[in-house]
């Protein structure tokens, strides 16, 4: 067996296209932690995950041939794994997304009622992510969990980069604005301005 290990991804790629299939092995070993995280969060369904990353590596290997060196393979990646899960979602028709929970940092010595309180904060963000409308969802995803450079994520989904900007902050509005509405008292939901 060859060691891949020292070869950088294009040079793998370009072995692959030229016959070698062995050497795709390491770009599953790279990517399909990245790969399944960006469906987990996407689908909340670890099987759905595990069947999708697969689906997603069949067809980055069909099109191997169509990535140019010019753009991080990981952006190419992602963006193929982005647009798979979209197209799944949209024959399932489901309309849930998961987001990884907000980490907070308990102080030492928190009291059970403030542990208590954050958990109930963590899963209001969570529902208020879950409910936000996928042009913001998956850009805010990528951004905060996937740590994509707003031009990375203009690349994935092939929108402008001011469009880009513009989704993360309206998205980021309309978590505030709900989460507002929550310590008001009111209904927990998300309505764009």
């Amino acid at each position: 067996m060859n060691d891949y290990s020292k070869l950088d991804d294009y040079e793998i790629i370009r072995l692959c296209i030229n016959g070698d299939k062995e050497s795709f092995c390491e770009i599953v070993k790279r990517y399909k932690n990245l790969v399944y995280s960006v469906i987990l969060r996407m689908t909340a369904n670890n099987e759905e995950a595990n069947d999708l990353a697969q689906e997603v590596f069949i067809k980055v290997y069909k099109n191997l041939d169509k990535y140019f060196p010019d753009y991080k393979f990981s952006t190419w990646i992602i963006r193929i794994t982005t647009n798979h899960v979209i197209d799944f979602r949209r024959k399932k028709k489901q309309e849930t997304v998961s987001f990884e929970e907000i980490n907070y940092e308990l102080a030492s010595g928190s009291s059970p009622e403030e542990i208590y309180i954050k958990n109930e904060q963590k899963k209001d963000i969570e529902k208020l992510i879950y409910s936000l409308p996928e042009m913001y969802k998956i850009p805010i995803i990528l951004y905060h969990q996937q740590g994509l450079s707003y031009q990375e994520i203009s690349e994935v989904i092939n929108e402008p980069l001011s469009k880009v900007k513009n989704r993360i902050f309206r998205g980021r509005k309309m978590l505030k604005e709900s989460l507002l509405k929550i310590k008001e008292g009111g209904k927990l939901g998300l309505q764009e301005s």
